[in-house]
């Protein structure tokens, strides 16, 4: 490691909460999909920075459009009307179904959720909220309370409000959780970070359906899904379900922090002023940066890409669990979001550092699930420049 890795390793020790486990990389340009640390080493990235930067690294359309509007009028208060939040509530609402028309913006995917599940108690009156084993919807205390993965929740399960955790896919668990206490039921369409988990066929719609006989509402959580990434616009499309919120983040702002959370007119009519809001909620540089990225994938066609290049990606690894059925057990995947799941969880945990030190950034999830989601733009030739070294290394064993 070179002397500048070094000082920036020291100086994090003495200046910054010991909260994350981090890799031993300092990161400093990119472009596209290719991103060069302090030393001048360059990697293929395939994680887009967990999903965030889905059209790569310094897009110069994005790029003009943020520096164009701090130009303009960076931040205002939200007591004033703006044409940015407008602009980009606009767009969202022309590719979510007809009964999800109006928005509300944040600054991450589980400030989102917490207004989702806000709503969801003032729209219905109750309490209780139903969520899938496995799940994840982020850290803050309220969305820590639907979060399904025990390694997040023990920690802090002394003031969490306790909630009914199901299997995810089994609908006859949600039915039996689902009472005239539930305000809503929140899950995935796709799980993320439970280790890109499909859900049953028709599993989705069902739920809907059981939510509304008992009086709850149903929450998507599409912070990881949304915005093209699994291939269509919203992985809910691949489903026809229709939610009554839903929420966005991750590849919404492109890598300017920005979400989400969306709801019908029925929904939505039960907040009045005051019930919800934040100091940047809808701010105007994330709110033009929204816009741009989501006029750069329809002029771009990236949602159709996405499909496409994931077809590629579950066919590659398809073969390559043909040939090492030793060491793969299954591909899952929707879009550019893609698990290859191995056998060994201590094979596994291997990865990330194998493909790092070959100039490919991977991401290990649920202990034994290699998952990329890269730029939704990345060039064919890079992406299989990064799947080689995956084949080699799993044939390697």
């Amino acid at each position: 490691m070179s002397e500048r890795y070094d000082t920036v390793v020291n100086r994090e020790q003495e200046l910054f909460m010991p909260g994350v486990r981090r890799w031993p990389l300092v990161l400093v340009r990119g472009e596209g999909s290719r991103i060069w640390d302090a030393d001048g080493t360059e990697y293929i990235d395939l994680m887009a920075g967990w999903g965030v930067n889905c059209l790569g690294h310094a897009h110069p359309g994005l790029a003009d459009a943020i520096s164009d509007q701090a130009r303009t009028l960076m931040q205002t208060t939200n007591a004033v009307y703006s044409e940015p939040q407008l602009d980009l509530a606009k767009r969202l609402a022309d590719i979510m179904p007809a009964s999800i028309h109006r928005a509300f913006f944040i600054s991450s995917g589980a400030e989102a959720n917490e207004g989702a599940l806000k709503l969801a108690h003032r729209s219905t009156g109750r309490k209780r909220y139903v969520a899938t084993i496995n799940s994840f919807h982020g850290r803050t205390l309220g969305a820590m309370s639907v979060l399904g993965q025990q390694k997040y929740r023990d920690r802090w399960s002394d003031i969490l409000i306790e909630n009914t955790f199901v299997p995810y896919g089994d609908l006859a668990a949600a039915k039996a959780a689902l009472g005239d206490d539930v305000a809503a039921m929140i899950l995935e369409p796709v799980q993320g970070e439970g280790g890109v988990v499909i859900p049953p066929e028709g599993y989705l719609v069902a739920l809907a359906s059981a939510c509304h006989e008992v009086g709850a509402l149903l929450i998507l959580d599409e912070v990881q899904t949304c915005i093209g990434r699994t291939g269509r616009w919203m992985a809910m499309e691949h489903s026809g379900v229709e939610p009554d919120i839903v929420t966005l983040g991750k590849g919404i702002g492109g890598g300017v922090p920005l979400a989400a959370f969306m709801a019908t007119d029925a929904v939505m009519s039960s907040i009045e002023p005051g019930d919800h809001g934040g100091t940047y909620a809808g701010n105007l540089l994330a709110c033009r940066a929204g816009a741009t990225v989501l006029r750069v994938i329809r002029e771009e066609g990236l949602v159709e890409r996405a499909a496409q290049l994931g077809d590629h990606v579950i066919e590659r690894f398809e073969a390559l669990a043909a040939r090492c059925p030793d060491k793969v057990e299954e591909v899952r995947g929707a879009g550019l979001l893609v698990g290859l799941v191995l056998r060994d969880a201590a094979f596994a945990a291997e990865m990330h550092p194998k493909t790092r030190d070959r100039g490919v950034l991977v991401n290990l999830t649920a202990d034994r699930v290699v998952r990329i989601f890269p730029a939704l733009n990345i060039p064919q030739d890079q992406l299989d420049q990064g799947l080689d070294v995956i084949d080699k290394l799993v044939e390697a064993g």
